[in-house]
């Protein structure tokens, strides 16, 4: 079956959120833009950042944009590999140390 939720082709038709609200929509693709921009951190290096959160986030839009971004920027396949890896650590890590209340949970019933 070829149907899929999210359709490769709607990536680039990001731009056309402005068609609902103009103003939103520019004041969103102004700071995004800023965002993205040489600062303290320099391009390539928010670009891996956005792999790693896209990832985190689980955004196929953001994934797709970010792997070609990443890539095109002189990342390796291997440091966006490991970068996706630093994602899942952190996503686990924080699923882990929420099982710190199922376990406060337990012992406070369990008294």
């Amino acid at each position: 079956m070829s149907n899929n939720y999210y359709n490769a082709d709607d990536l680039a038709k990001f731009g056309n959120i402005a068609e609902f609200h103009k103003g939103l929509a520019d004041k969103f693709f102004s700071y995004y833009g800023e965002v993205f921009d040489e600062g303290t951190l320099t391009a390539k290096e928010k670009s891996l950042i956005a792999l790693a959160v896209a990832h985190a986030v689980q955004c196929p839009y953001c994934i797709e944009a970010y792997s070609a971004d990443a890539y095109g920027k002189g990342y390796s396949e291997a440091q966006m590999m490991e970068a996706v890896h630093v994602a899942a650590a952190i996503k686990g890590g924080a699923v882990l140390v929420h099982g710190v209340q199922m376990m406060n949970k337990v012992k406070e019933i369990g008294m």
